[in-house]
């Protein structure tokens, strides 16, 4: 990088240890200032640390290098604006009424304990093992691109500077999130958010000029059939009417026909949106449900952007590619190629800034959810007369323990990382059927009983860990027999969707042989449930504005889908 470029990386470092230490400064009273920011927040806080936190290495390496492979078919996962607004009108009023600091402890209200505590270890092994993991990988991948620097020497050693850039950034990270909790990740991602919009959309811009303008990227793009290569670049697969710049794609299509990919990404998205504790613990900051709302509404705006941040710059690489104006070795690096290459001097270092800060936030983010959840759904548990003082100091403990573990977890990602990211939205199609329809079932109805809430959640997690646990073991061998045929050989999309809806099938069979609750003690948590106060409460929090927002990005959304059919 330029000195300019250096400059202006250190002037945004800066800016954030000043937001840092104006943070620190606010002394955390209790767990709800903590974990919550003292339940606060305001919109924009809350909308942007909803975009930042969701933007990690599966957009910077991932989503990037996925529109120079297979062009807008990833691009379906980025257009659930709808699934945030889904979080703010329909679930923020029973997240509100509850009161909870986490998504298990809601299912403890609505169902039992036991759905608590299972829902918490699964979500504290995905986090550990999928997100900080993969996040922290990319981190130390794309620094070591940007930067091009290989190894750096210290004390005559040579250290690959892969793992320089991976630890500092997994302890710069945990730092401020141990010391700064909720208020550091949702006030820094006040900043960060910006940093990486102008930076992205300075490539994007400069990527179209270069290539010649939109019109010769569809050109390109549109001439490109859908092809698959296996491991030794043979075509497995060739589509004779699908192109990179088709939403919509055969029912043959290897991993994404139409018949899977729009079911199947919105169960993953409203898992992920809806019911994680990741994403939903930003909205519980919110000082009402007005801002709350305001806050997803936000949120669903600035989602819409990924794709043409991302994605599209990810298809601008590969035209170039094709024109000879580029070169990287994997898709991957896609995006990483475009920073160093094409932005002029002083843009570098904004975008350089703007990953790191998607990085950053998205590993804060984790970071505290996971601490959260560790301190109220487990420590809490077995401490209930612990104070207030003692539950932050635990908070910030386990924190530090999560941060060690991503940092020893770093040697095993670098070996499996071509595996993990394989097979990392795997995992997700697999953990989101048992946890959407749980969740999904206990609004709907009272008749949803703890006993079915349990099971589906057990079963779910159950046969989707079997999946992928035979889908590592056959790896690319094509097995034979009843097991392989069920349980392997059909496409992940399929699966999933199959999956959720015998979950669904099952928790209603099984509410018919077992005890509900007793109405009373789930009032406001169901459809149909709430008080006339409390329908007033959610009445009173939203006005025209806010159906005109929410109108307006279900319109562009809707006009996406019919540009790139």
């Amino acid at each position: 990088m330029a000195t300019l470029d250096w400059i202006v990386l250190g002037l945004f470092c800066l800016a954030l240890i000043g937001i840092i230490f104006w943070v620190l400064k606010k002394k955390d009273k209790d767990t709800s200032d903590y974990f919550l920011a003292g339940r606060d927040a305001t919109w924009i806080a809350i909308g942007a640390s909803i975009f930042a936190s969701n933007i990690g290495s599966e957009h910077l390496v991932g989503l990037a290098g996925a529109g120079a492979g297979s062009g807008m078919a990833m691009a379906h996962w980025e257009m659930h604006g709808w699934l945030i607004l889904m979080l703010g009108w329909l679930f923020v009023p029973f997240y509100a009424r509850s009161g909870v600091f986490t998504m298990p402890e809601f299912l403890e209200r609505r169902y039992n304990s036991k759905s608590r505590s299972f829902l918490s270890i699964i979500s504290l092994v995905s986090y550990i093992l999928t997100k900080v993991a993969v996040t922290v990988y990319a981190g130390g991948v794309v620094f070591k691109d940007v930067f091009n620097i290989d190894y750096i020497t210290i004390f005559n050693y040579n250290i690959d500077f892969f793992w320089i850039s991976a630890i500092g950034l997994v302890v710069i990270t945990g730092l401020y999130t141990v010391f700064g909790g909720m208020k550091a990740v949702l006030y820094t991602s006040v900043l960060q958010t910006p940093i990486l919009l102008a930076g992205s959309i300075a490539i994007l811009v400069i990527g179209l000029t270069q290539l010649g303008g939109w019109a010769n990227l569809m050109e390109i793009v549109r001439a490109t059939d859908v092809t698959y290569l296996n491991e030794t670049g043979e075509v497995v697969y060739r589509s004779t009417s699908d192109t990179m710049a088709n939403l919509m794609r055969s029912p043959n299509d290897p991993d994404f026909p139409w018949t899977g990919v729009i079911l199947g990404s919105a169960i993953i998205g409203f898992w992920y949106w809806c019911t994680d504790q990741f994403i939903v613990q930003r909205v519980l900051s919110g000082r009402d449900q007005k801002q709350a709302r305001r806050g997803t509404i936000f949120g669903a705006y600035l989602k819409l952007t990924p794709v043409f941040l991302f994605l599209i710059p990810g298809m601008i690489a590969f035209a170039l590619k094709q024109q000879g104006a580029l070169d990287f070795s994997t898709n991957d690096a896609a995006f990483s190629t475009l920073v160093k290459e094409l932005l002029p001097k002083g843009f570098t270092g904004i975008m350089v800034g703007g990953i790191l800060a998607a990085l950053m936030s998205s590993l804060a983010a984790l970071f505290n959810s996971s601490s959260m959840l560790f301190t109220v759904d487990f420590y809490k548990k077995f401490r209930p007369k612990s104070s207030e003082k003692h539950l932050v100091r635990v908070g910030r403990m386990a924190t530090v323990v999560i941060v060690v573990l991503g940092i020893l977890w770093i040697p095993v990602m670098k070996g499996l990382g071509k595996v993990l990211y394989e097979y990392l939205q795997d995992v997700q199609s697999l953990l989101a059927p048992g946890i959407a329809a749980v969740f999904l079932l206990g609004v709907i109805s009272k008749r949803t009983t703890p006993s079915a809430g349990f099971t589906g959640l057990v079963v779910g997690f159950i046969l989707g860990m079997l999946r992928l646990g035979l889908k590592v073991y056959y790896g690319d061998t094509v097995g034979d027999g009843m097991i392989y045929n069920v349980l392997v050989a059909p496409n992940w999309l399929h699966y999933e969707i199959a999956l959720f809806f015998i979950i669904i099938a099952m928790m209603v069979i099984i509410s018919f042989f077992t005890k509900g609750v007793d109405a009373s003690r789930i009032q406001g948590l169901y459809f149909g449930s709430a008080t006339a106060e409390q329908r007033a409460i959610t009445r009173a929090s939203w006005n025209k504005w806010d159906v005109i927002n929410s109108a307006i990005i279900i319109s562009v959304i809707i006009a996406f889908y019919i540009y790139f059919w």
